[in-house]
């Protein structure tokens, strides 16, 4: 009997998109079921009743929530071409660099996005200072896991190509190749990839999305 494998999504979202991602490096099969954020499904809310958020992976019934716990699983459950190391260290130093890039730097960069004045400056820096841990966790690699993608690139594909997108949404240069050779080095070469390239959003669509809801935030927030 054929494994049920069910992903709840959105084409946007750089959470649902990482673990598309890591389905195909693991050569999976799965659905994927298209979510209306402004009208969540019946399943939705059955399989994630506590966040009612994407993404959710259903495996055999089995529904899994929030995206890094989802990669784990993915990696546990389907073993070929792992994205965690093996080493118990390098393992949760992953772990680690995973949850800095979700709860530090997607967050400053969020509120670098509306910040004005005196704090845009200190959120700048701020952020400066994040990219450049990353940077340092990064060099010397060609990757975050080392010789190929692992599960720290695969979180990490918000900084290469959410982050540029929306900066050029907002007309900034906070981030450049010349302030962040290192990452931009491996934006290049992650981006050469054929699976990774499948699994982000149209260009022109997803920058008419990322404008709009810019421009809501800043009008709701008037």
């Amino acid at each position: 009997m054929a494994e049920e494998v069910k992903l709840y999504g959105t084409w946007s979202s750089p959470f649902s998109r990482r673990i598309e991602l890591a389905l195909k490096l693991k050569g999976v099969p799965f659905e994927y079921i298209e979510e209306d954020l402004s009208n969540k499904s019946p399943e939705l809310l059955k399989y994630n009743p506590v966040h009612k958020k994407i993404p959710v992976l259903v495996h055999n019934s089995k529904p899994i929530a929030e995206s890094q716990v989802i990669l784990e699983y993915i990696d546990e459950i389907w073993n070929n071409n792992p994205i965690l190391p093996q080493d118990p260290y390098q393992r949760a130093m992953a772990r680690f660099w995973a949850k800095f890039i979700d709860e530090k730097a997607l967050a400053t960069r969020m509120k670098a996005n509306f910040a004005e004045g005196k704090e845009r400056e200190l959120v700048t820096e701020e952020f400066f200072q994040q990219m450049k841990f990353l940077e340092n966790e990064l060099n010397g690699k060609d990757f975050f896991g080392g010789e190929t993608i692992g599960f720290v690139d695969i979180v990490a594909i918000v900084v290469a190509i959410w982050f540029p997108l929306t900066q050029e949404v907002l007309g900034v240069e906070t981030f450049t190749e010349e302030k962040f050779p290192v990452l931009f080095k491996w934006i290049r070469k992650i981006t050469e990839i054929d699976v990774v390239n499948e699994c982000r959003p149209p260009r022109e669509k997803h920058l008419a999305y990322v404008k709009a809801r810019i421009e809501g935030l800043k009008s709701a927030s008037k």
